[in-house]
């Protein structure tokens, strides 16, 4: 008899093969992880930047910089300058290559600061995880892409998942929902 193998199964296979690499593992459909658990990582469905973990793993790799320092960083990272999500994964790249630039005031004059978003001189001083079935609500639209990986609370891939056993699945099923993602809820990109 023929193993018929599911999306889900596809779904373990991802998450094994990330664990494996060093990767936190968070199951979208455990209680423990979802909004008001015991291990949430999120306050609402509608954040999809882990706030907690990008707070922590900013003053990890920005030892000396200033907690009003570090919140200004996060509150770049969390806010949209556009509508247009070219120009905002384009400033949003910025930020991840190039560090945030921070106002502060030093000495009666105000200097500027940066904050890294990764170590990338240490990897290990980073934090990676990765959830499936990760729930986002926007505009009232609920959507649950099968994985997304988090490095230092921020997701940066998204990945969609199609079932083998499903002859009429393809690879331009799992591109257009991923467009319906990318409109439906555009903070998650």
């Amino acid at each position: 008899m023929k193993k018929v193998i599911l999306e889900s199964d596809l779904e373990n296979l991802v998450l094994s093969i990330m664990e494996s690499l060093g990767y936190e593992i968070a199951h979208g459909d455990n209680e423990e992880y979802l909004p008001g658990g015991s291990l949430a990582l999120r306050n609402d469905y509608k954040e999809v930047v882990l706030v907690d973990r990008l707070r922590d793993s900013l003053q990890r790799i920005n030892p000396s910089a200033t907690s009003e320092s570090l919140e200004q960083a996060i509150k770049q990272v969390l806010a949209s300058e556009s509508q247009n999500l070219i120009h905002e994964n384009e400033r949003f790249h910025k930020m991840l290559v190039d560090g945030v630039d921070v106002a502060i005031r030093k000495d009666n004059e105000e200097r500027y600061e940066k904050i890294w978003l990764f170590d990338f001189k240490d990897i290990n001083n980073n934090e990676f995880l990765v959830s499936n079935q990760w729930t986002v609500v926007e505009n009232n639209i609920e959507r649950r892409p099968d994985v997304v990986i988090f490095t230092n609370g921020i997701p940066l891939v998204v990945m969609e998942l199609k079932n083998l056993a499903d002859e009429n699945a393809t690879i331009w099923d799992a591109y257009n929902q991923l467009q319906t993602y990318k409109e439906q809820i555009p903070t998650l990109f």
